[in-house]
């Protein structure tokens, strides 16, 4: 079975997509649209360092409301406009995570939804609920 949802806790989609899709069967899978630097008001730090760890607070406000833990990440594509700290990322990464380590893939791109957006990150999720 397939839920689509929009967390109340997260900023209204900026088209015509769901923050997350939840499938379950044997274990509950959560798909995440790609997440943005946004707060629920609908503002956007201008520094690509604080989008980051906004839009991974999206991703686990997610996951919160799928009633999932950040453990259950079992993968995060990130894509950034333009080369950053990596250091600077893997730290907030870490604060964000903890010690999970889901499956990561980095993408540079020319652009995103709107030239004020530096960072997006879609993710997926699983849960055995057995």
């Amino acid at each position: 079975m397939k839920t689509f949802a929009n967390p109340p806790g997260l900023h209204a989609p900026l088209a015509r997509y769901s923050h997350q899709a939840e499938i379950r069967g044997p274990q509950r899978w959560l798909v995440l649209s790609g997440q943005i630097g946004m707060t629920p008001q609908g503002a956007v730090p201008e520094d690509a360092a604080a989008q980051l760890a906004l839009a991974l607070d999206n991703v686990l406000e997610n996951l919160r409301a799928a009633q999932m833990r950040r453990e259950d990440l079992i993968k995060l594509t990130f894509y950034l406009v333009a080369p950053d700290d990596a250091a600077r990322r893997r730290q907030i990464i870490s604060e964000k995570l903890g010690e999970h380590e889901p499956c990561m893939t980095v993408v540079y791109v020319a652009g995103l939804a709107s030239p004020a957006l530096k960072v997006e990150i879609e993710g997926w999720a699983c849960r055995d609920d057995g």
